[in-house]
């Protein structure tokens, strides 16, 4: 049962007997891992902030049967403080850390660019680069995109004819064609789209310049389009304060 050191993400941190706590890591090349910290919940434990949700570590393990051990921890960033201090800011990072538990199914499976996406994403919150709401979904955008769940904004998600297509249907993976079009499609405006597709693609100076309806509308079809994917509802979606 080897020692391995890894960077990680604490996602989330569960309370474990009197002293002990169980934590949920991203990492960068041994993806999801469960880990028992042992005495961090003491006041005299040096390292049990550091392993709140939000903390950018890197992590020693002792590896185990069913959960790791963590034996050494040192901050690398730690997002925590400065996201708590603001409302939509820490809504906004809570969904993340859970998009990023439910698109890691299988613990131990490296998953090195959702892990490259959360941390870009907490950077760019805590850095306030853009409105925490175009975070967020860029980042479950993205996310979604390399689990192989990438929308179609610009063609067919059916047939793959060339757009501008005016209906968006969840089920079938995007925009669609009028033949195409199912039962039950959404008819987004065409600035709402632009608006999706910019932050898919990493165009932020469009981004920024969305207005607020747009951006309402967006956030409502890309919370729907993560929740069909993962097929069971965010607990910290519907907290997400969307009135910026």
């Amino acid at each position: 049962m080897p020692l391995y050191r890894d960077e990680a993400i604490v996602l989330r941190a569960q309370k474990l007997g009197e002293a002990d706590r169980i934590v949920t890591l991203l990492t960068r090349s041994h993806g999801r891992v469960r880990a028992v910290a042992r005495g961090v919940r003491k006041t005299s434990s040096r390292i049990g902030a550091r392993l709140e949700p939000f903390s950018h570590v890197d992590v020693q393990l002792y590896e185990g049967r069913s959960l790791d051990s963590v034996t050494q921890v040192e901050s690398i960033a730690m997002h925590g403080a400065a996201l708590s201090a603001d409302y939509p800011l820490w809504t906004a990072g809570s969904a993340m850390l859970e998009t990023a538990e439910r698109l890691t199914p299988e613990e131990r499976e490296p998953s090195v660019q959702q892990f490259a996406l959360l941390v870009s994403g907490l950077r760019s919150l805590t850095g306030r680069d853009h409105d925490a709401s175009l975070i967020l979904d860029a980042y479950l955008l993205r996310s979604l995109a390399v689990a192989g769940w990438a929308p179609s904004f610009d063609q067919c998600a059916r047939c793959g004819a060339d757009g501008p297509h005016r209906a968006f249907s969840i089920s079938s993976g995007g925009m669609v064609c009028t033949t195409c079009r199912p039962p039950g499609s959404a008819a987004p405006s065409a600035a709402t789209i632009a608006l999706l597709g910019a932050l898919l693609s990493g165009d932020w100076a469009s981004a920024d310049a969305s207005q607020q309806r747009e951006r309402r509308e967006g956030s409502g079809m890309v919370a729907a389009y993560l929740q069909w994917h993962i097929e069971r509802g965010l607990r910290s979606l519907p907290l997400v304060d969307r009135s910026t």
